[in-house]
């Protein structure tokens, strides 16, 4: 398991998601920052990104905010 610290940008022409250093990310994407719908996607991005499942990250803090802690589990610890 490893926490990065995420800048979300909600409301993206493109997703991406941009490496600043060791646990610090740049995430944009396209949904809107409403009903959490760009944590939604930030979370997608970001299992996108480390070849991981959506149910492997989750937003654990900063769920109204541009600034997050995202959690991001070893997709081999997950029970299917």
């Amino acid at each position: 398991m490893m926490k990065i610290f995420v800048k979300a940008k909600a409301g993206a022409k493109e997703e991406s998601v941009r490496k600043i250093d060791a646990t610090h990310f740049a995430v944009a994407v396209k949904a809107p920052a409403k009903d959490g719908k760009a944590n939604r996607a930030v979370e997608k991005a970001v299992a996108k990104h480390f070849g991981v499942s959506v149910s492997c990250v989750s937003v654990v803090k900063g769920h109204s905010g541009r600034q997050k802690i995202v959690e991001v589990l070893d997709g081999r610890s997950q029970k299917d």
